[in-house]
């Protein structure tokens, strides 16, 4: 099973749940907000103390 990290979508602010692929070191993608619609970048590192995900608005830089 695929574990998750609750997020706050950068959009509207509601709390979701991201399913991460944990058998890979470093990877980037974007997933939508289950609530709002609008496009989540996240980038996931994996190490040993578990999942990091930084998630950011489109326009973010």
């Amino acid at each position: 099973m695929l574990p998750f990290q609750t997020i706050l979508c950068p959009y509207c602010g509601e709390s979701i749940d991201l399913f991460v692929d944990d058998s890979v070191d470093h990877q980037q993608y974007v997933e939508d907000c289950q609530v709002c619609c609008r496009p989540i970048h996240v980038s996931a590192t994996t190490n040993e103390d578990g999942v990091a995900l930084v998630v950011r608005a489109e326009n973010d830089a």
